[in-house]
């Protein structure tokens, strides 16, 4: 079995791969004050509370955007899995080149999903991964990592309008019926949800006049926390697909094993 974890800056996703089967998958919610043991305890009673057995696991790889955590959780593998954790970076070998000025200024999540997109869906392609940050990542049609965009996230935007405003309320992050709000909740979750829907396809669209292509010929996959509620209301993004990075994941272990 293979243990595959994405640490993102609101969630850890991780799963189990057993061969090409993803098994399981969970989220738990990111604490950069957790130590290893902290994180090897809540580990094992996940697995035992799923009847596995971690000593099932023969190997393990991880990615993460979250610095403080890059060291407590490869100690977490090794201290209670005894598994030595392949780490993303730019070192290792993923089968894409990286167009970036700077290859090391592009977050392992968007090198990731990248990896599993052009594998699963075929190049050229726009992924567009709506999480903590909106984050769009344009691949060729050969799998080149040409770029992308990088917009505040939906729950940073609604804390900050909550924290920012005097009277205005904290909303769940929802979608209202119509776009006209008759209260003030359905007006801010309108303005939240439709406005992201609205920035989402424009960029979308710039994005594929940049790279010189159609609509038609590009596809475009949406990804993470919240790609259900706003990606799937996308006029372009053709398919959702919440697991992309542990997909990836499993990808790039595959190629450095």
């Amino acid at each position: 079995m293979l243990l595959v974890i994405d640490v993102g800056n609101t969630n850890i996703v991780f799963g189990i791969y057993k061969d090409d089967e993803l098994l399981y998958d969970w989220r738990i919610s990111t604490d950069k004050d957790k130590s290893s043991d902290e994180y090897g305890l809540l580990f094992n009673q996940i697995f035992q509370f799923n009847g596995i057995n971690p000593k099932q696991i023969k190997d393990v790889i991880i990615s993460s955007v979250v610095p403080p955590l890059m060291h407590t959780l490869p100690t977490m593998s090794m201290r209670y899995l005894g598994i030595e954790p392949l780490v993303v970076g730019v070192d290792i070998k993923t089968g894409i080149k990286i167009k970036y000025d700077n290859p090391r200024e592009v977050g392992a999540d968007r090198i990731v999903n990248a990896v599993a997109a052009h594998s699963k869906y075929g190049g050229p392609l726009i992924i567009v991964d709506v999480g903590t940050a909106v984050t769009f990542c344009s691949v060729s049609k050969e799998g080149d990592y040409l770029g992308g965009v990088i917009y505040p996230g939906i729950k940073i935007s609604s804390e900050a309008l909550f924290t920012r405003t005097s009277k205005l309320p904290k909303v769940e992050i929802a979608k209202p019926k119509k776009v006209i709000g008759k209260t003030t909740v359905a007006s801010i979750q309108s303005g939240l949800v439709y406005g992201y829907i609205g920035m989402i396809d424009y960029i979308i669209e710039k994005m594929i006049e940049e790279m010189e292509s159609s609509v038609e010929e590009v596809n475009i996959i949406g990804t993470g926390g919240f790609s259900s509620l706003i990606a799937s209301e996308s006029k372009y993004i053709n398919r959702i697909d919440r697991l992309l990075t542990l997909a990836g994941l499993k990808i790039i272990y595959e190629r450095n094993r």
